[in-house]
């Protein structure tokens, strides 16, 4: 079953962190973003272990996360329940998994491990104009009140 459609990849490829939620052994719960991540299948997100102490022990501890990400100009993304593993760089696997996070990377960061996150469920982010003002939100209005917020002229979707 195709959990992570199109429409969720293309606003993973806008979205230039993610945010992954981990909850360590006494339930303290850890929000990081990620810089380095990407939908590496119909159900698997990868994320890279570049400086995630935290965000590793606590998925060895507990592996439920969630991972959340947003087209801030749109103010549209999606959140993602599921299940979380590291693959250390000795593991067979780490080749396969850290495919498309070396190929952003380079030679920029060292990827100490990959945390794979198994996606169980997928809901989407909407900013709460959509649902307040749905006869005056709209995308486009969205991004020209992103763009005025954030000082820029343009956005390419």
């Amino acid at each position: 079953m195709t959990l992570l459609t199109e429409p969720i990849r293309e606003t993973a490829r806008r979205s230039v962190l993610c945010w992954l939620a981990t909850v360590d052994a006494q339930g303290q719960p850890n929000v990081s973003p990620k810089e380095v991540w990407a939908i590496a299948d119909d159900c698997h997100v990868v994320v890279a272990h570049i400086a995630s102490p935290i965000s590793a022990r606590n998925i060895a501890q507990q592996p439920q996360v969630c991972v959340s990400f947003v087209d801030v100009f749109v103010q549209k993304g999606f959140k993602l329940l599921g299940a979380a593993r590291e693959v250390h760089a000795a593991d067979p696997e780490f080749a396969t998994w850290a495919k498309p996070l070396l190929a952003m990377v380079g030679q920029r960061f060292t990827i100490h491990s990959v945390l794979v996150v198994h996606v169980k469920s997928v809901a989407a982010i909407v900013a709460p104009s959509y649902r307040f003002y749905p006869d005056d939100t709209t995308e486009a209005s969205q991004v020209q009140s992103a763009l005025r917020r954030y000082g820029m002229g343009s956005y390419k979707k």
